[in-house]
């Protein structure tokens, strides 16, 4: 966040890699919005409005086709492109995308911010992109969730004022939940059971690791409501033994998706 005059400006920026963060053989459309929409997640989470994005860009089989799906995301959320650059080269295809915005409360929020006694807030289903995973790799199925994801802009604006904390899940509910708790100095305690799916109930462990989903994870004091549907799936502790507990104990293994 930079501050510039009276304006807080957010800027974020991520990559990603053939093979890692998409099919080798996706649809450069696909590819174009899953870019832009994870970046403009960032900026959801601290409840800021869109400025314009610049666009890390190395060349592929089908450019057309990722012009095409970048045309199509920059309307759907009504951004401009900024700029960028574009780059031929051998290996994986790589693509970088920042975002700016501006910050719409001040001051602006950020997972380190949950406060003992705080409820924890999902805006909605994890499971979907992992489904969708499932099926663009079947070839059957719909896998729309998993290739063009969804900002949730309008309602990371909505809670930017009353949240104590707030972050999107993109690499597992457990893990990017541990992660606003070590920020935080407190232990988040979810209960499984509230926890809403968008995957079979046999896959509920598998779904709070997976990630790719780009829901808001936020945290509220307890007499604070939602200013839209949500699901209240936690409470906030005092730090103990564990950064963030289902069903009262620590779950074991890999939490999410590691770098």
């Amino acid at each position: 966040m930079l501050e510039i005059g009276g304006e807080a400006l957010v800027l974020t920026h991520d990559a990603m890699a053939a093979g890692v963060h998409f099919l080798p053989d996706q649809d450069p459309a696909d590819v174009a919005w899953k870019l832009v929409a994870t970046n403009l997640s960032d900026l959801a989470a601290k409840g800021a409005e869109p400025l314009g994005v610049l666009l890390g860009y190395q060349l592929g089989q089908a450019n057309g086709r990722f012009i095409e799906g970048l045309r199509d995301v920059l309307a759907h959320y009504a951004v401009p492109l900024l700029g960028g650059d574009t780059v031929a080269a051998t290996g994986s295809q790589v693509l970088g995308l920042t975002a700016l915005g501006r910050a719409t409360h001040r001051p602006v929020p950020s997972r380190g911010g949950a406060m003992e006694g705080d409820a924890v807030w999902l805006t909605g289903p994890v499971g979907a992109a992992m489904s969708g995973f499932d099926a663009l790799r079947a070839k059957s199925g719909d896998s729309l969730a998993y290739r063009r994801p969804t900002a949730l802009l309008r309602e990371g604006m909505a809670l930017a004022p009353l949240v104590t904390a707030m972050m999107d899940v993109s690499d597992g509910l457990l893990l990017d939940a541990s992660r606003m708790a070590a920020a935080s100095g407190v232990s988040i305690a979810l209960d499984s059971a509230a926890i809403p799916l968008a995957c079979p109930e046999a896959r509920r462990d598998e779904a709070l690791r997976w990630g790719d989903d780009y829901q808001l994870l936020f945290t509220l004091p307890q007499e604070r409501a939602c200013p839209f549907p949500a699901h209240r799936i936690g409470v906030v502790r005092e730090i103990g033994g564990a950064p963030v507990l289902l069903d009262g104990r620590a779950p074991s293994g890999r939490l999410g998706y590691e770098h």
